[in-house]
């Protein structure tokens, strides 16, 4: 059974996407791990980091992204017959055991989720509409992971930066959640309101499974140096006064010009540019993550 690691917070343009296709690029490559990159974030940002978007829009013609297994779930149909197999681009970026999952632009309607999920609340009698949603939340993720799991070491999901019903749902399904922050006073506050929502899903999920959601670590995605550079270093000390050592990744991705510039070129930086500052460093956040879980 493959490990499910969602990374997350619930600030943007803190390195969210960068850590999941570095690190799933790594473990694939340089450690010959099954690795799955499933976009939930609907800016389309790692499947754009592993793919061209001249590949993306075949892929998206064809209805091969993550909007339909969504809609399946949602709508389950006879006639939808891909499976989630069907959506995986496999050997991305010419790395064998490195698979994707493309997301979608539009991953999927929320008025038509609600509306679904209202109706099912009326007629199975069920009066709190919240526990119906709740219910969904659980397997909506899960169901479209559930036919792959066991043929991948790990499934890295790559969240959006809000707490919306596939953020949540992504967690829910997930063994353990990365949490990529910037060492600045909004990445912190996007920790601390990601901790609180977590608390209470991993309580109400307790029932169900005792050992649910655990947190694997922060990881800190520095940008800049100097004087900004000493500043960071005091934000630091504050997070590190707050979780355990076990809860904070030892290695950091330095700033480096590089890691931008990869995105340019529709890869990642550890592709394209391996002996960069920021590709040597996610080598070695690849090493202590693989250390962390004992894989």
């Amino acid at each position: 059974m493959g490990l499910v690691i969602s990374t997350v917070n619930m600030k943007g343009g803190v390195g969210k996407t960068t850590l999941t296709v570095n690190l799933a690029t790594c473990l694939a490559k340089n450690h010959g791990k099954r690795v799955l990159v499933i976009d939930l974030d609907s800016q389309i940002s790692a499947t754009l980091s592993l793919m061209s978007p001249h590949e993306f829009a075949k892929v998206r013609k064809k209805g091969r992204t993550l909007s339909y297994l969504i809609d399946k779930v949602v709508k389950p149909n006879p006639r939808k017959k891909l499976t989630t197999k069907d959506m995986i681009i496999p050997s991305t970026c010419n790395i064998t055991g490195l698979d994707l999952i493309p997301g979608d632009i539009e991953l999927y309607d929320e008025y038509v989720v609600s509306e679904l999920l209202h109706q099912q609340a009326i007629s199975g009698n069920e009066s709190d509409f919240e526990k119906v949603w709740d219910n969904f939340e659980r397997v909506l993720v899960k169901e479209i992971l559930e036919p792959v799991v066991t043929e991948y070491d790990l499934i890295i999901i790559d969240c959006a930066p809000s707490y919306n019903l596939l953020t949540r749902s992504g967690i829910a399904a997930s063994n353990y959640y990365l949490l990529p922050a910037r060492p600045e006073p909004l990445s912190l506050v996007g920790i601390q309101l990601l901790e609180r929502r977590i608390a209470k899903l991993r309580a109400s999920d307790r029932a169900i499974n005792p050992m649910s959601i655990q947190l694997l670590g922060i990881v800190f995605i520095l940008s800049g140096g100097g004087l900004l550079g000493r500043y960071y270093r005091q934000v630091m000390r504050r997070v590190k006064e707050d979780f355990s050592a076990e809860q904070l990744f030892q290695n950091s991705v330095p700033m480096d010009v590089n890691v931008a510039k990869a995105v340019d070129m529709f890869m990642p930086v550890v592709l394209t540019m391996p002996n960069s500052s920021g590709s040597r460093a996610f080598v070695k956040l690849t090493q202590e993550f693989i250390e962390k879980l004992k894989i």
